[in-house]
């Protein structure tokens, strides 16, 4: 009797101890999370396409309008302001029923004429229209739009939100958060919206500070200015595991040389040809990025295409000086890059370093007017068709003709834009984020855009 008087005690014991450890674990309601970011978007529409796509506007988009669609980490589609759909003829007619009760920020009602003039806004070319409480989107005979069967994943895009464009110029949306105060460019303050259809988020606001370099994030996240930051993919070893929880995606960012302009001449191409020769990535990694990321030959990462190794990023100083010997003269290239990004000019300089071993000059720039720019661009999709697309897009490369379907047609395509010799792919690298211990449940999404729709605050306070 007594031996199992201990055991009922021991065993009340452990039950207190996880009650309690899970009061402390349990969401609460409340508080304002302080975000900084370094895009700086001077527009909060989703589809305005003069302002370039980053992270932090897809991100700031999902907080505000939802999709009929969404994607998930593993690629699969999943239903949003869209509860089911349906595809006939050939996947070229699609309808897609929208979720009873949904309402806009605004509080008026979802209805299918608002959704289908929103992708209509954002889509100019589709034919979408609304029959009943459901979108209709027609895409054409297959031989006209060859990307009809990647309709789902394009739809999931943050340009293509579902955005109710009032008269005034005001925009709303249907997302768990609504806009209280922005000054483009600068900041946002968001709040809590009350009756969105997936239910109130625990926080109260976030306030979110736009335009701030990697450098400035790490100094307010150190100081307790920040709750959640973006990481430099060099700087994520120096994150505290005691202060901080970092997250960190899979390689969607890509580290690359752009040029400006069309190739001019055959010379012109096999100087181009051997810069990418020239760098040594190996060596750039380890030193410059601290380990962090993958050399890259192509624009598309091996995860994604499953045949990216193929494209070699070795450094071949002999080939690279045979083709600079097909050449007559050397133009002088301007090699723009972000001043407000040390790194930038520190990568510049080595890369320019490595083409003057081949016997080609680069002359680093901040200013405007460069030759070609050191850039990264964060590819918009898992799937390899819509995230090949939007990179040619967001590169403001000219458009290539391919029929989607194989990883052949695939492979093919970047061929041809390989062949422009207007991109020298760098890197592939991953994207991190790091927030304060009290921050809870939040995550990276599978585009690298962070996701505070279920987060909420430790100790929070109404």
């Amino acid at each position: 009797m007594k031996h199992f008087g201990w055991q009922w005690l021991a065993a009340s014991s452990l039950l207190i101890g996880a009650l309690a450890a899970n009061a402390e674990t349990r969401p609460q309601y409340g508080g304002t999370v302080r975000v900084e970011v370094r895009a700086a978007p001077t527009s909060l529409d989703p589809a305005d396409r003069t302002v370039p796509d980053s992270l932090g506007r897809r991100s700031l988009t999902a907080l505000i309008f939802d999709s009929l669609v969404t994607v998930d980490d593993s690629g699969r589609i999943k239903t949003a302001l869209a509860e089911s759909w349906q595809a006939v003829q050939g996947n070229q007619h699609w309808q897609f029923r929208l979720r009873h009760g949904a309402q806009f920020q605004d509080g008026t009602a979802l209805t299918a004429e608002v959704a289908a003039s929103s992708l209509r806004f954002a889509n100019p070319s589709w034919n979408v229209r609304a029959e009943g409480d459901a979108v209709v989107i027609d895409r054409g005979a297959p031989e006209q739009d060859t990307a009809a069967s990647h309709l789902l994943a394009e739809l999931a895009l943050p340009r293509n939100a579902i955005v109710k464009r009032n008269a005034d110029g005001t925009l709303s949306g249907t997302g768990p958060f609504r806009v209280m105060g922005w000054q483009p460019g600068r900041w946002v303050t968001l709040a809590a919206e009350e009756n969105c259809w997936r239910g109130r988020p625990f926080l109260d606001g976030i306030e979110i500070e736009l335009g701030k370099s990697f450098r400035d994030q790490m100094t307010a996240s150190q100081m307790g200015k920040a709750d959640l930051v973006e990481i430099a993919p060099e700087h994520t070893q120096r994150v505290s595991p005691q202060g901080q929880r970092l997250a960190t995606s899979l390689r969607i960012e890509l580290l690359a040389l752009v040029f400006a302009r069309e190739v001019s001449s055959p010379e012109e191409s096999s100087l181009r040809e051997a810069l990418g020769w020239s760098v040594e990535r190996g060596s750039i990694r380890d030193v410059l990025l601290q380990g962090a990321g993958q050399p890259a030959g192509s624009i598309l990462p091996t995860w994604m295409s499953g045949y990216g190794f193929v494209f070699s990023s070795a450094v071949d100083l002999p080939k690279a000086r045979q083709l600079r010997g097909q050449a007559h003269s050397v133009p002088n290239w301007k090699l723009g890059y972000d001043n407000g990004e040390p790194l930038d000019r520190l990568l510049a300089e080595r890369i320019a370093l490595n083409a003057r071993d081949a016997g080609l000059l680069l002359q680093p720039t901040a200013g405007a007017g460069a030759d070609l720019r050191l850039v990264r661009i964060s590819l918009s999709s898992s799937d390899p068709w819509i995230a090949m697309q939007e990179f040619i897009a967001q590169a403001g490369l000219p458009a290539v003709k391919s029929k989607v379907g194989s990883v052949e047609n695939l492979y093919q395509t970047e061929l041809a834009v390989m062949a422009t010799r207007r991109v020298v792919p760098l890197f592939h690298l991953p994207v991190s984020n790091a927030s304060a211990t009290g921050l809870r449940n939040w995550d990276l999404r599978a585009d690298g855009a962070w996701d505070l729709s279920n987060a909420w605050l430790e100790n929070a306070k109404p």
